[in-house]
């Protein structure tokens, strides 16, 4: 799992994940310590993340997974170990740096690296059973563009995992962290933008779970 350059702006945020420096530490010090912090520094949360979105999208041998925004494809390994032999784990990130870094440290026999937007995935619809898109979307310009795009792509019965930002119900502190986050490049969400959508969009089983800086939103493509 990472966070994808994705094509049409040019923040902070943006510049930071498409940097040559930034790929080789991103999954040994930079998400460490951000997503530790953004998750109310709870390490057995931490520590049973990749377990946990696993278990989010009911992975099954044989499946067609999407791990969108896979940065060094750290996650998308587990869940290619989780659908193999005979499936299909994919990253889609459209920072090469990120995805040179993922052919490199988590290249197997299930998985495979693609270069692309999330605004225009390249998969026909509902031919995927399961889209996993952590830690990105409050980056991506136009990020309910990506969430139709998810929807497009996922079959009946399929499963949705999205991690994102979550603003915070204390009074004022939602508007200081999309006042701090603004400048960045980076997006507060508000805790009904994804389960309105996707219940919008004819998904079912939806769940939403808030920690610290962060919510958990699954769902189940209706059949």
């Amino acid at each position: 799992m990472g966070v994808p350059g994705f094509a049409g702006d040019d923040s902070l945020a943006q510049r930071a994940m498409q940097s040559t420096l930034l790929a080789p530490v991103y999954e040994r010090a930079w998400r460490p310590a951000l997503f530790w912090a953004a998750m109310g520094f709870d390490l057995d949360h931490y520590r049973s993340e990749k377990q946990a979105a696993v278990d989010s999208l009911r992975l099954r041998p044989g499946a067609r997974v999407l791990d969108l925004a896979c940065g060094p494809g750290a996650f998308t390994r587990v869940l290619g170990e989780s659908v193999g032999p005979n499936g299909r784990a994919v990253g889609v990130d459209l920072s090469a740096p990120m995805l040179q870094r993922a052919r490199r440290d988590n290249a197997t026999g299930v998985t495979s690296y693609l270069r692309g937007s999330g605004h225009q995935l390249p998969f026909a619809d509902g031919s995927l059973d399961a889209v996993l898109c952590y830690g990105a979307l409050y980056l991506i310009p136009d990020p309910f563009r990506v969430l139709e795009e998810i929807s497009r792509v996922v079959a009946p019965g399929g499963r949705v995992s999205l991690m994102a930002s979550a603003s915070s119900r204390l009074p004022g502190l939602g508007r200081l962290q999309a006042i701090i986050a603004g400048p960045a490049g980076l997006r507060v969400f508000d805790r009904d933008d994804f389960t309105g959508r996707l219940e919008a969009a004819g998904f079912v089983e939806i769940d939403r779970e808030v920690r610290g800086l962060l919510q958990y939103v699954t769902a189940t493509r209706s059949t």
